[in-house]
């Protein structure tokens, strides 16, 4: 029987695991430091068991002990940015919890694959394969295929057709300079490029880029986490099941499009083992340019991170 490990039990880390058991793809731990919360997730999401038809076991804990021999941990754990915190506040203060996560996870758990949700979420990925010390393809980050779900829910939306049949590609970096690719989204393997003017796929593709701030603008108070929940279980299910999902995913790049040493949102096929391979597609110039400017970006930040961190000892 699969166990799963969903460390933080916020809002995306209870939607996870909702999505995880009523997908009937493992048993699942919810861990918080905040007690009673998980627990009580938990207990609320096996009481819906019934009525969604499963019979995985949700269990509530305060103790990492509880997620001994997980196969997956999924790490959404940290806080959000607050009035007047500086980005350095909450790199240095999530760098802190992920690391604490990633440490006691794996003690616990050596032979599990790591998710990581949390954001800043490529820096975030790039410290768990850090701090654990794992093999690069036991460690993904979430958001390529979150990114991918928003372009294609635009997509949808502007040509009025079924997001059934909708595939889309989001590379690079999750946030302002991650690079949608047009020519490979596709309405049932027809290009979105046959289909919608140039102005149009720009606006979609600027829309994409700014989904999250979206969202977080609609809501007033805290962040989207239905779809990040839903993407993360998408590839705890494309692992579980070794199904060789083809999926964008926050990956080490090892020298493929130019790029080595940095997680990135890059083509991964994910089965049993996690990262089974990274494919390469053709892109133009200035989709690689796009694809460079984001990885660099990522790494200035994975250098303040060690900075902070660093100062912090």
């Amino acid at each position: 029987m699969s166990k799963v490990t969903v460390i933080g039990s916020g809002n995306v880390g209870a939607t996870v695991a909702q999505y995880v058991a009523e997908k009937d793809v493992a048993d699942v731990v919810l861990i918080d430091i905040i007690e009673g919360m998980p627990q009580g997730k938990s207990l609320d999401l096996m009481e819906a068991a019934p009525i969604n038809m499963h019979d995985r076991k949700l269990f509530g804990t305060n103790d990492y002990k509880d997620t001994k021999d997980s196969d997956i941990v999924v790490i959404t754990a940290g806080i959000a940015r607050k009035p007047g915190m500086s980005r350095d506040d909450l790199l240095k203060t999530n760098a802190n919890i992920v690391q604490t996560c990633a440490k006691e996870a794996l003690k616990n758990s050596p032979n599990a694959i790591f998710i990581v949700v949390t954001n800043p979420l490529d820096v975030m990925t790039y410290l768990t394969w850090q701090t654990t010390k794992l093999p690069a393809n036991r460690v993904v980050g979430m958001a390529g295929v979150l990114d991918s779900a928003r372009f294609q829910t635009f997509i949808g939306m502007e040509l009025n057709m079924s997001v059934q049949d909708i595939r889309a590609m989001v590379l690079g970096g999750h946030g302002d300079l991650m690079v949608p690719l047009p020519k490979y989204s596709t309405v049932n393997g027809v290009p979105i490029t046959e289909l919608l003017p140039a102005d149009r796929i720009e606006a979609l593709c600027k829309r994409t880029r700014d989904g999250g701030a979206e969202i977080v603008a609609l809501l007033k108070s805290g962040s989207a986490w239905y779809a990040p929940g839903a993407s993360a279980a998408h590839m705890v299910e494309a692992i579980l099941k070794d199904q060789n999902r083809l999926l964008p995913c926050c990956v080490l790049a090892e020298g493929q499009y130019g790029l080595k040493d940095v997680y990135v949102g890059l083509p991964a096929v994910l089965g049993r083992e996690g990262v089974k391979k990274l494919v390469e597609l053709k892109l133009s110039d200035d989709e690689l340019k796009g694809l460079k400017n984001s990885a660099d970006s990522i790494r200035e930040n994975i250098n303040a991170m060690n900075q902070l961190l660093a100062a912090a000892v």
